[in-house]
């Protein structure tokens, strides 16, 4: 295969799935991974992708528009998993979490397995699944239902419906954008709706959002900055949005990848 089609068949695979991975594109197409790292070098130079960490995603992005659970699972992966660490050390044994559907959720639930006598409600497909694989006895988890969107959330009037009855001790909130004035928000108005209504539910709102989320507004507002007790970020984000976060959530915590990944190798 000549490298001009190679590329376009990357082109097609990411615009179709809104992302690839470089470790499946060299499976898929029988190329090294330093020429599908060429390869998406140039396709990014000429604005038809965007390069990310493994691999790269579709590019543009309006307020309307919700990547896929697979699109957004290889963006910032090193600062989701620090973030997640972070968050875990907020849960405590014995008390009830709810996860929002999200990639940085997805990644936290992975730590939460190990948390005794745990209460997970949530409406993602992807984070009910990371606990039924565990299969550990003493945790229940709860998956709300609804019509299912791009990113594997569950929405709508049923969500909403379930979500009215419970009362939660915390949630962990994934954000497809925040800023100063829209605050946490999403590009689906039915997962906004949904998402407000775990917000109602909890007495302890948690953001989980890298620094890329910041100045990105989605079409709906799930909360507005005050609202959150506390947000987990990385040191990627910007002094101004910091200094936001800081004056308006209850409390900004900040991450390190470069220290993550220090525990993870040892």
């Amino acid at each position: 295969m000549l490298a001009q089609q190679r590329q376009q068949a990357i082109l097609e695979r990411v615009r179709r799935n809104g992302a690839a991975r470089v470790a499946d594109l060299v499976r898929e197409l029988g190329v090294s991974d330093m020429t599908i790292r060429r390869d998406l070098e140039v396709l990014a130079e000429r604005g038809l992708i965007e390069k990310v960490h493994g691999g790269a995603t579709a590019t543009g992005a309006g307020s309307t528009e919700e990547p896929g659970f697979a699109a957004k699972s290889v963006r910032q992966q090193p600062e989701k998993e620090a973030i997640a660490r972070r968050a875990a050390s907020l849960v405590r044994p014995g008390t009830s979490v709810a996860l929002s559907a999200g990639t940085t959720t997805w990644t936290l639930a992975h730590h939460l397995l190990d948390v005794p006598e745990l209460t997970v409600i949530t409406n993602s497909v992807q984070v009910a699944d990371v606990f039924h694989r565990s299969g550990r006895p003493d945790q229940t988890v709860v998956l709300t239902g609804g019509v299912r969107t791009p990113s594997d959330a569950l929405v709508g009037p049923v969500a909403v419906a379930a979500i009215r009855r419970l009362n939660v001790d915390t949630l962990m909130l994934g954000v497809h954008g925040m800023n100063a004035r829209a605050g946490f928000t999403t590009p689906n108005l039915l997962e906004a709706e949904t998402d407000r209504e775990l917000v109602g539910a909890a007495q302890q709102l948690v953001v989980l959002a890298d620094h890329t989320k910041w100045g990105t507004v989605g079409i709906s507002t799930i909360a507005k900055l005050e609202e959150a007790h506390v947000v987990i970020s990385d040191v990627g984000l910007p002094e101004d949005a910091r200094a936001a976060l800081s004056d308006q959530a209850g409390s900004l915590l900040i991450t390190d990848p470069s220290e993550t990944a220090q525990v993870v190798a040892q």
